[in-house]
């Protein structure tokens, strides 16, 4: 029983070895958690927790994708493999998300700058799933800098 659960959680990964697998999972969770520590720490909404889970979720996803664009279909099979499906199901799914943390009251608008970090954080994601990590680092860092110096150039105005 022991060998069919090792053999089970082991050998599942058929394009990505476990070990690339953690690594990439792990780095999408440290990139989101860097994009949603700068949401927390100026108590808007959706923060650290929610930027790492779409980080995460949107990197498993990509190694989902990996592994079925990996199973090799028989003849009679028609298994259809568009790895693009995925980027835009992501999109979509992290964009109604991100949709739902703003809101409008007459004129104001609150939440749009983080609906935006929450769908970076999907593409950071995506980046660390295809094994792109430093274009996912990149993007972080350039975020985070982005954020943290207009915070500074532009007054805020209720609109985070």
């Amino acid at each position: 029983m022991i060998d069919l659960v090792r053999s089970e959680l082991l050998t599942t990964f058929s394009a990505t070895p476990l070990s690339v697998a953690v690594l990439r999972l792990v780095a999408a969770a440290m990139l989101g958690a860097i994009l949603g520590w700068e949401r927390e720490a100026h108590e808007k909404p959706a923060g650290l927790r929610t930027h790492i889970l779409v980080a995460v979720a949107a990197c498993l996803f990509t190694l989902i994708a990996f592994d079925l664009m990996a199973i090799e279909a028989t003849e009679s099979d028609s298994l259809r493999v568009d790895p693009i499906r995925v980027i835009e199901a992501v999109t979509a799914g992290v964009a109604f998300l991100a949709a739902g943390s703003i809101i409008t009251q007459g004129a104001k608008v609150r939440g749009l700058t983080t609906g935006a970090g929450m769908w970076l954080a999907g593409a950071v994601g995506l980046s660390c799933g295809t094994g792109n990590v430093p274009l996912a680092a990149l993007a972080t860092a350039l975020t985070v800098i982005v954020t943290w110096l207009l915070r500074k150039v532009v007054p805020e105005t209720g609109k985070g």
